[in-house]
């Protein structure tokens, strides 16, 4: 079974992940990779200076949301000893989509499932508060997770609980909670989640980018920001 395909036809329209009350006009795409120009002036390794660097493109755009980040590859993670722990391993490549945006707007399900595992990754440069859901449709079954979530998003949640697509299952963290990093969701599609709970690597080296780009496609394929 060609899984792309298969996101691509079971999603036909764009499919909102967050804050419902933002229309996809306010939505835009930003490059956050190692050879963007204009990151050159930004300490893309503090929080402070890459949310000031984004909310100033939001507000240059007339924008809400800032998009983007799929198989890019970034200088940002140097700051943290999580993804440095293996100098010959240095992972930098990035696997989902983030969705820049203010703290506490809330985030979606992407589409009927239970609650696989939440944990609070909380390691410097790491997810914070992440929540995986497990989704089966026709018989395919896969994973989503979000990850930069408040920390009550991930209080009094319950192993298996149903969630529906369009419903929130929480809310952006703030950069306290988030690992450290301006509010945004890190959204993740994954199709072996190789026993993992509450976490998955989000971030690879590229000697592995054959593999995990195979288990975990491009976000686009649902949430179509870009055809």
């Amino acid at each position: 079974m060609d899984f792309n395909k298969f996101l691509a036809e079971n999603s036909s329209h764009p499919t909102k992940i967050i804050a419902p009350q933002i229309h996809f006009d306010a939505y835009v795409s930003v490059d956050l990779s190692a050879t963007h120009l204009l990151l050159n002036e930004v300490n893309v390794e503090s929080s402070t200076s890459l949310a000031l660097y984004i909310n100033h493109y939001l507000i240059f755009h007339s924008k809400q949301v800032a998009y983007g980040g799929y198989l890019e590859q970034r200088s940002l993670y140097n700051r943290s000893h999580h993804f440095h722990q293996n100098k010959e391993f240095q992972r930098n490549i990035h696997l989902g989509i983030d969705l820049w945006c203010v703290a506490n707007k809330p985030v979606l399900a992407a589409f009927d499932g239970t609650i696989h595992s939440f944990k609070n990754n909380s390691n410097f440069g790491d997810y914070g508060p992440t929540i995986i859901l497990e989704h089966c449709i026709d018989g395919v079954e896969f994973f989503t997770l979000y990850g930069h979530l408040s920390q009550n998003s991930i209080e009094n949640l319950k192993v298996g609980a149903e969630v529906k697509a369009g419903k929130i299952i929480g809310y952006l963290g703030a950069a306290e909670v988030n690992g450290d990093y301006p509010p945004h969701l890190h959204f993740q599609i994954i199709k072996d989640l190789q026993g993992n709970f509450g976490d998955y690597p989000g971030v690879c080296n590229v000697n592995e980018i054959d593999f995990y780009k195979e288990n975990c496609p491009d976000p686009n394929l649902i949430l179509k920001l870009e055809e």
